[in-house]
């Protein structure tokens, strides 16, 4: 297993979620699924089996972040820090551009409105970590070499 480098936040938010989905979520499909069943043949009820979709759906989603919580590593994201660490907000300019465009290095559980998020382990995550503002790299993606510079480091 590999470890999941999350931010406190993150890591705190996944926990609550989890909590909820375990006590309060279980209770509510547990009384769907009850609701449907009192309805008669269960062969034929489409809010049985949609209660039962959504129960698999909430307990696929309990394992995920079990898993997740099991192998977190809460890091600190250095938004002053001069090199590209996980947690990081990184402005980057593909070869050709003339716009930035602003990513977070990390897991998608740190997904934020108007930023995209770069896996750590990515070709471009990789490529990117330890560098420095104003360092131009180059990593490999489906459709070929690709150069990107590093314009600022932090939000």
């Amino acid at each position: 297993m590999t470890e999941t480098k999350l931010s406190r936040q993150t890591y705190e938010r996944l926990e609550q979620e989890l909590e909820d989905l375990t006590t309060r979520g279980r209770i509510e499909i547990a009384a769907a699924i009850e609701a449907a069943r009192a309805l008669g043949d269960l062969k034929e009820n489409g809010d049985y089996h949609a209660a039962r979709d959504s129960q698999g759906k909430m307990e696929a989603r309990i394992r995920q972040i079990q898993a997740l919580l099991a192998e977190a590593v809460i890091v600190e994201g250095e938004d002053d820090s001069e090199t590209v660490t996980t947690g990081s907000i990184v402005h980057l300019r593909y070869e050709g551009d003339k716009d930035s465009e602003q990513y977070l290095i990390g897991s998608i559980e740190e997904k934020r409105p108007g930023v995209s998020v770069v896996s750590p382990n990515s070709p471009l995550g990789q490529a990117i970590l330890g560098k420095s503002e104003g360092q131009t790299v180059e990593y490999e993606s489906p459709s070929g070499m690709l150069r990107v510079e590093i314009v600022k480091i932090g939000a």
